[in-house]
């Protein structure tokens, strides 16, 4: 299994990067906030999982350990594949999800895309006493969601001028979103904002206007 990789990002998307490893690329899945922090050109290391089926086999990356072990712990759940996982920590931090498990906070899984009142039930349920608190703030918690999607937008390539404004620009034109406080929709809307799909390649840093 492929526990980690480090290399060279040749490609950033919406859900995915490719990393250069030697001259093999890497496709890899992950949180918004993970892509936000890789760079086209610039090396980068990432925690990895690969999850193998019968007709796929998928990589699945983290920023560290950590964020990995409270996937590889969600996804044990039944009922929560790595879409879910995915999802759940682009919602939230680790350290949150781990809070809520430890707190039965059943409403806290509910706010997660896919995810209703019966599995988040069963998502405490099940992971009472796998994940505990660690006592760590994550600053992407403390930042809220302008925060992390500003993040994502500068690693796609946009400048920290027009990530700002297009991400109040969100905000403005979309309260209940913003209320909601989902990474994953609030980032969509603010690339569809930009009238762009979210695939960014080695092209330079780029001042893209908000239309």
């Amino acid at each position: 299994m492929i526990s980690s990789l480090r290399g060279v990002v040749a490609h950033v998307g919406l859900n995915s990067a490719v990393i250069d490893v030697n001259g093999f690329g890497m496709l890899v899945q992950a949180t918004p906030q993970t892509l936000g922090t890789l760079f086209v050109g610039r090396e980068a290391q990432l925690a990895t999982t690969m999850i193998v089926r019968e007709d796929s086999m998928t990589l699945y990356g983290f920023e560290d350990a950590a964020q990995r072990e409270v996937f590889e712990t969600l996804i044990s759940v039944s009922g929560v594949g790595p879409r879910l996982g995915l999802a759940a920590l682009s919602v939230h931090s680790p350290e949150a999800l781990r809070i809520a498990a430890a707190d039965g906070d059943n409403k806290a899984f509910s706010k997660v895309p896919g995810i209703g009142p019966k599995l988040a039930g069963r998502i405490v349920l099940e992971l009472a006493g796998k994940l505990v608190p660690t006592g760590d703030v994550a600053p992407q918690q403390a930042a809220g969601w302008k925060g992390q999607v500003q993040q994502a937008l500068s690693g796609l390539g946009w400048s920290d001028k027009d990530a700002a404004a297009a991400v109040d620009t969100t905000a403005e034109e979309n309260p209940e979103a913003a209320a909601a406080g989902h990474v994953g929709d609030l980032l969509r809307l603010t690339l569809r904002r930009l009238g762009q799909d979210g695939a960014r390649t080695g092209s330079p840093r780029r001042t893209a206007g908000v239309k």
